[in-house]
């Protein structure tokens, strides 16, 4: 048995497919279609905001680490690779330039390597953020722009992903010979005359860029279920989703 409310919506519903069925402009069927969204029930409730950002929220962060942790997950992505440090940079093209590339290429390949050890350590850290998001911030995320959560999450893990990968960035170094090669690789350099000597902290600049690295996926993964009608592989995303696209037009 249908009851009085739910009676009167699906009335005022069928009143509004008569008129939408008598419109000439595509505006005023684009308005009537998102009033019979609201009475139908097609806008969803908070808690289904609240846990479809979040179910997108984790779903992004796992791809993205994943993604990286693999082998090859840095070094094979040229959006994400690390290379020489800037200031290392001249370093790199005078070794090469005296036939030493192959030298060079090793430390590129330990650099990565190290950071791929590390990515996979991001994932406790981003679940934790996403179980403190407040409604508030799930509201601002959803409804902001399209490398909002990419944003919060950058305010609210880069200490502590600093922290976790610090220590292991430092092992899986020494681990691929990083350090050994990066010894050569200032041990030849330093040898060519009138150079100027280059003090890097490898762990802090491999660190930073790999957090860096995750920011760029996890952004990629972000506009991908925003812009992307596919990405949205439960009804759930589709609901929050397409109710956040009505609501920015």
């Amino acid at each position: 048995m249908i009851n009085s409310s739910r009676y009167s919506a699906i009335t005022l519903f069928l009143v509004l497919v008569f008129v939408f069925t008598s419109c000439q402009s595509s505006a005023q069927i684009g308005k009537f279609l998102e009033k019979a969204n609201q009475i139908t029930g097609n806008n969803p409730t908070t808690a289904e905001i609240t846990s479809g950002l979040k179910e997108a929220l984790e779903k992004g962060t796992g791809i993205s680490t994943d993604r990286l942790s693999l082998e090859n997950g840095y070094l094979g992505n040229l959006d994400v690779k690390i290379l020489f440090p800037e200031e290392a940079r001249q370093v790199e093209r005078t070794l090469r330039n005296i036939g030493l590339g192959n030298l060079c290429d090793q430390v590129i390949t330990s650099l990565n390597r190290a950071a791929e050890d590390a990515a996979n350590e991001a994932k406790p850290i981003f679940t934790d953020a996403i179980k403190q998001m407040s409604f508030q911030d799930v509201q601002q995320i959803l409804l902001g722009e399209n490398n909002a959560a990419t944003q919060y999450f950058q305010r609210t893990t880069t200490n502590s992903l600093s922290e976790k990968f610090s220590p292991i960035i430092d092992n899986s170094l020494e681990k691929v010979e990083a350090t050994k090669y990066w010894d050569d690789v200032m041990t030849r350099y330093n040898k060519v005359p009138l150079v100027k000597p280059v003090n890097t902290n490898l762990t802090a600049y491999v660190t930073e860029k790999a957090i860096h690295g995750l920011f760029v996926e996890i952004a990629k993964e972000e506009l991908k279920i925003r812009q992307n009608v596919n990405a949205r592989t439960s009804p759930l995303l589709q609901k929050v989703f397409g109710y956040a696209e009505r609501e920015k037009k």
